[in-house]
Formats: C-alpha cells, structure tokens, sequence
C-alpha cells in the first residue's frame, strides 16, 4: 500500500523503487506503471516541502549534466535513439520515453525523480499564451500572415502561423527565454519569439538538399565562407555555399523592438539555421555577423542551446560563450598573427586596409570594419566599408519594412 512520504528513511525507499520500475520499463496503463506515476507524485509532493530549493526539470538536468561531461549532442543517441530524437528531446519538442529515462539514470547518473517530472506536463493550452502580445499588425504588414484583414482575432491568425513549428508549449518555448540573446536595449520577446518563428518555417519551406554534418563548421570552414567575399555578390555565394552544407542562412529583417543583427538557431532541429537581418547595410558588418553566427554553430551546436540571438552594436558581451564567438569569428576573418604584423593595426588609411585584404584574399571591408573597431572610431574608411552593398544581393526581400 502506497502512503504520502514522511520522512527521510520513506523518501530513499520511494527513490529506490521508482528506479527499479524504471528498470521495468512498464506498458503504460499497467498496475506497475500506475505506481510508478503515484509514487513519482509523492516524491514530489515530499522534496517540495523537504527542499525548498527549486528541483530543477529534466532539460536543465541533462544539459547541466552534457557541460560538466563535456558531451556532445551526439553523445546521447545511444541512450534516445537518434540523433533527430536527441534534437527534439533538448529543444522540449519530444518528451523522454521511461527507456530514455532509464538509460540517462543508468549512465549518465542523472537522477530518477528528475527525469520523470517530465510527465506532469508535456503541453500547455494555448488559451495560456498571450496572443495579444505579439506584433500582428506588423506581421500582417511584412505579409508574414495572409488572406485576413481581421487583426482584432489574434488567437486564430497566430495559432495558424505559429503552425509549423509545433504545439503551444514550443511556441511557448519561443517566448519564454531569452537568456541567450546579446543586447543591451529592451527586447520585446513576443517579437523575437514571431521573428524566429518566421526564419524556421521560411528554412522548412526550402530546405537544404544536403544533410548537415556535425562538427563540419569550424575554422577552415569558416576562413573559406569569408574568401568569398572578394565577389560583389560575396554575400549571395556564401548562402549558396552554406545551402550546400546543409546550413539555411536565412535573410529577414527584425522586427521593430528586436535591435537584432542574427541569429544561430537550434530549435529541435536536425541541422541549424543562421538567420541575418542586415540592418546595417554594410558589407563589414554582413561578414562579421555571418562568422559570429557560425562560430556559435561551430562552438555551441549539440551542446543542448536552442538559440544565439545577436545584436552586435554591444561591442564587449560578459557571457564566455559570446566571447568565445566573437575570438572565433575575428580568427576567421583576420587571423591575429597577420593582424599584428600588418600596417592596417596602426594606419587608418584605405592603402593598409587593402594590402591586407589581398594577403588575405578577403574584401577591403572586412579589414576597414576591424580598424574602426580597433580605433573606436566609426568616422573613418566610410568608402570602403561597403555601404549599401548587402540588401542589392538579395532583391527578393522586401527591404521598404526597414
């Protein structure tokens, strides 16, 4: 007979049989399988009174425990099955099945109790999300949202955009953190949540042919990406490129109240999406978005984030991951050792900009940007940053929104 926990002592003997049905693993609706949902409860019911300290939920446990491991996304599979099942479980798109559960106890050490509050709640109504909150109007304006002149409906317009990315606890998802966005201003989340909504269904619409491939984004990778910048559609050939990569970079402006640059996004999907807003239209700052945006992907995928949002007028970010994206990107564009020994670390003149440029066969732009940012000063090498020479490459976006 199962009884409410009261001590210590009755709190190991519930954690210790929860383990053992977990090791069961019973059909669902069988008596075992009952006990093991009421017994989870009343542990629960018990370390809430017992510890005040917030428990933390599976996704927080098992990331916590991929970084004090060092493990990789793909370092799971053998315990959910397959990689695209891994993606969907850190992203809360898929909720842990009881031979999931058992397998991340049995060798990762992740404890029972944790891993099955997962299935208190693996959805929520939609009547939960404010509707109202997000930018309609606008979405309406961007043509994001069509055949409807009734934005006084919030519920079923957005219900039906929100459409493919999934159920109202991923949209939720969408909005709800923002821990891993780069700004200093005020964000409107509603609006970034419909923004990065917006560049996952445009990626789903067109995908890729070719698969994306773990750990093929890195420095190399990265350093040939920017070569392709000496062509005045530099930027359309490194979509290109990336497309065949298996990568979708995909071109939105923000949304107002975002002050967004891009994005790396890793929302439960297979392979990862770059997205890039332009709203600087200039060619030093299209290239080192892009290999800021990449070297997260190189960093970071497979590591249990979902999102890197970026606005990258905040020259200096105290998040490491941030720093570590920014040495990344700057290695790939302008390797430190030429930096040094080049005239362009002392002289701002377009000559030493260019010398540099064809020793690195990378566009003047790309090393004028990093003068003005070494110099702090944004007066100088106007003429040849490449003003105005990123929205021409892609005319089938509608640039009068921004």
């Amino acid at each position: 007979m199962i009884k409410v926990i009261k001590n210590e002592k009755e709190y190991e003997d519930a954690l210790a049989e929860i383990s053992t049905l977990i090791d069961r693993d019973p059909d669902p609706g069988a008596p075992e399988a009952d006990r093991l949902e009421l017994l989870t409860l009343l542990v629960e019911n018990y370390e809430s009174q017992a510890f005040p300290k917030r428990v933390p939920d599976p996704l927080e446990a098992i990331r916590f425990r991929m970084e004090q491991q060092n493990l990789k996304q793909r370092d799971l599979v053998p315990y959910m099955g397959s990689p695209g099942k891994v993606s969907e479980v850190l992203s809360g798109r898929r909720p842990l099945t009881l031979s999931m559960m058992r397998a991340l106890h049995s060798h990762l050490g992740i404890p029972a109790s944790v891993l099955l509050r997962e299935r208190k709640s693996q959805d929520e109504p939609s009547d939960a999300i404010p509707w109202e909150r997000f930018p309609l109007k606008e979405m309406i304006a961007r043509g994001w949202i069509t055949g409807s002149n009734r934005p006084d409906k919030p519920e079923a317009l957005l219900t039906q955009f929100f459409a493919p990315v999934g159920s109202p606890s991923q949209v939720a998802a969408l909005f709800k953190t923002t821990e891993t966005a780069r700004t200093t201003r005020s964000i409107n989340k509603y609006s970034l949540a419909a923004w990065t909504a917006r560049i996952i269904i445009r990626a789903r619409e067109k995908p890729p042919k070719a698969d994306y491939k773990p750990d093929s984004v890195d420095l190399e990778f990265m350093q040939e990406i920017a070569r392709l910048s000496w062509s005045e559609s530099g930027p359309r050939l490194a979509q290109e490129f990336l497309r065949k990569h298996g990568i979708p970079l995909i071109i939105e402006p923000h949304l107002t109240h975002t002050h967004l640059d891009g994005a790396a996004i890793m929302y439960g999907l297979d392979r990862p999406i770059i997205g890039l807003t332009i709203r600087h239209d200039r060619l030093d700052n299209f290239w080192y978005c892009l290999m800021h945006e990449l070297a997260h992907v190189s960093l970071h995928y497979g590591q249990g984030f979902t999102h890197f949002f970026d606005n990258l007028d905040v020259k200096e970010s105290n998040d490491p991951r941030e720093q570590e994206a920014d040495r990344l990107a700057g290695s790939a564009l302008i390797p430190e050792e030429e930096w040094n020994k080049s005239p362009a670390k002392s002289l701002r003149s377009p000559e030493a900009a260019q010398h540099l440029a064809r020793k690195l066969r990378i566009h003047p732009a790309i090393v004028a940007g990093r003068m003005r940012h070494e110099a702090g000063s944004y007066k100088v090498l106007n003429q040849i940053i490449g003003q105005g020479k990123v929205r021409q490459c892609f005319p089938e976006i509608s640039w009068s929104c921004k």
